[in-house]
């Protein structure tokens, strides 16, 4: 990322809103918000073999493996405006795990780049899908859209939940209920 190209771009939309650039508060910020445009953004630059990084392992383990309540941040690709909330992730092992950091880092390498939840959710449980080949991944994203609470429709108490469910996720009613219900502490 070009961080002058930015931040002069920047400096024009500020000019175009009717502020004056020069001002003593905004002086510095366009390059403050091509640096935060760069961090936000760095799920562009990340290589997922890399955050894998040799973290998958052997092992006979075949009961659902969980973890809920991954923070998330992300940029709506429509307005570039936030977005946020909970990820729960679970798959059942085929011979294989991945270290249990792993997960998290695989969100955030998605929710670092523009998106819409809908991608993010399913990105999140195809790249635990080819990398494991588990019996199944199951992955719910709860959100709340700062592109419908701040402008818009207003509604600054909706939440946004999407689901990908892959393998027995998808095909065992009994699987995916239990995932449901061992997530569901902190929905409703």
């Amino acid at each position: 990322m070009d961080l002058e190209k930015v931040s002069q771009s920047v400096k024009t939309i500020l000019s175009e809103i009717g502020e004056d650039v020069e001002r003593e508060g905004l002086v510095k910020t366009p390059e403050r918000v091509a640096k935060a445009y760069k961090f936000l953004t760095q799920g562009y630059t990340k290589d997922i073999s890399m955050v894998m990084n040799n973290a998958i392992f052997e092992e006979e383990y075949d009961e659902m493996v969980i973890v809920k309540d991954i923070d998330f941040y992300s940029m709506c690709e429509h307005h570039l405006l936030p977005f946020y909330g909970k990820v729960h992730v679970a798959y059942i092992p085929k011979g294989k795990i991945v270290g249990l950091s792993k997960i998290p880092r695989i969100v955030d390498v998605f929710a670092r780049r523009l998106q819409v939840q809908e991608r993010l959710t399913r990105q999140i449980a195809d790249t635990l899908q080819e990398y494991l080949k588990p019996e199944g991944v199951g992955v719910i994203i709860e959100a709340y859209h700062m592109c419908m609470m701040m402008r818009g429709v207003e509604k600054q108490n909706s939440i946004t939940s999407t689901s990908a469910m892959l393998g027995v996720f998808q095909d065992d009613e009994r699987t995916r209920n239990e995932f449901l219900n061992l997530t569901s502490n902190k929905r409703g």
